[in-house]
């Protein structure tokens, strides 16, 4: 599936930071992006969103590859401060020195490595389809969707997909649901997760009530409603998925943590807080099952481009899935790429692929306006 036919050098747009709590994981997500892009098919922009929310167009590239690891950058930042212009051709555009004209960026694609919240929940989707632009990834439902932990079980469970035991609770709830009941129904240990962030951000194993009570508090910080999991005791699967209406799953990986779970730290913080095992040592017919399973879960939750869906696979070797993640980490031990190049396919490959796929898209959807206008006009 490797693009070999881009055409012309296009201007792409990597977005990364922004204003959610892995602010610092897009940091090193956009590194290894721009490091892999291929400078003579690519005119390449970094726009990076501060903790603060200001687009910044950074004035090189260097800014980003050369800041240290898992660090915000550094103050201030060297670049143009963006605005949007709606309804023109490029929308991207800053102020010269003496305010008039501005100054306009041809941007052909974008690619949003951005995770959590106002990045991968389905706003910044919305607003890349207002300007009329192509990018990377599942669209604002999709976006949405896998992003909310509640409507994603909700989907699967609906469509007979298996799922860890579960219960939902919200801020308002919080005095009338107990402990006790929430370990009549689930058990101990259990999990406690913000229903709206990614990379284990907010999420805690609960083995007692102190324990309980620590994690709501927790929780909450990041979240009005929480997921309350039962514990499944097994070994944690990865998958990969690439396309759009046709899609391919990869060989999947096995995360194997050294920490309670394999919790931020573990992720990002200690450099030895995991082994990645992949391909994953599985029977032939649970491999297939998770890649089927996967490929299954990217459609009925309205994914595009990409995603990786997680799993844990028990002791008696039941599959059963965990999430979907519609911007998976693209960092040094970011699982995705990793297990598209056990594939077969290389880092630069899949960048390509995944860019070939948004222009795919994108073309396919005016397609469909052009035609609705055409319906309109003879009155279907």
């Amino acid at each position: 599936m490797t693009n070999k036919n881009l055409g012309k050098k296009l201007n792409l747009a990597v977005l990364c930071g922004g204003q959610s709590a892995e602010h610092e994981v897009s940091i090193e997500s956009a590194k290894n992006v721009v490091a892999a892009l291929d400078k003579n098919r690519y005119q390449i922009f970094v726009i990076y969103i501060t903790q603060s929310g200001e687009w910044i167009l950074l004035d090189s590239l260097a800014i980003l590859l050369q800041n240290p690891q898992m660090q915000v950058l550094t103050e201030p930042v060297m670049g143009e401060r963006l605005f949007l212009r709606l309804g023109v051709d490029h929308p991207f555009a800053y102020w010269s020195e003496n305010n008039l004209p501005p100054h306009t960026i041809p941007i052909d694609v974008i690619f949003p490595v951005l995770h959590g919240v106002h990045g991968e929940d389905g706003t910044l989707q919305g607003l890349l389809e207002l300007i009329n632009i192509p990018y990377v990834g599942a669209g604002t439902l999709g976006s949405a969707v896998c992003m909310d932990k509640e409507i994603t079980k909700q989907i699967l469970s609906a469509a007979g997909i298996p799922i860890a035991p579960w219960m939902l609770m919200r801020r308002e709830e919080m005095a009338k649901i107990s402990f006790a009941h929430v370990v009549e129904k689930l058990g101990l240990p259990l999990f406690v997760k913000p229903a709206n962030t990614g990379s284990s951000v907010g999420v805690s194993k609960v083995k007692d009530e102190a324990q309980y009570a620590e994690a709501l508090a927790k929780a909450w910080c990041y979240d009005d409603k929480i997921i309350l999991e039962q514990f499944i005791p097994g070994r944690e699967i990865e998958c990969a998925v690439l396309g759009n209406e046709t899609v391919a799953a990869s060989i999947p990986g096995e995360i194997i943590s050294h920490h309670e779970f394999y919790s931020y730290e573990a992720k990002y913080l200690d450099p030895n807080g995991a082994d990645l095992q992949i391909p994953a040592e599985l029977p032939a017919p649970v491999m297939t099952q998770v890649q089927t399973l996967a490929k299954k879960a990217f459609t009925l939750l309205n994914c595009a481009g990409m995603a990786r869906v997680d799993f844990f696979v028990d002791p008696s070797g039941k599959v059963i899935l965990n999430e979907a993640n519609t911007i998976p980490g693209f960092t040094q031990i970011s699982m995705y790429p990793k297990m598209w190049m056990a594939s077969g396919m290389t880092y630069a490959e899949l960048i390509d692929e995944l860019i070939r796929l948004a222009l795919e898209r994108f073309k396919q959807q005016r397609v469909l306006v052009s035609q609705s206008h055409v319906a309109e006009r003879m009155g279907c």
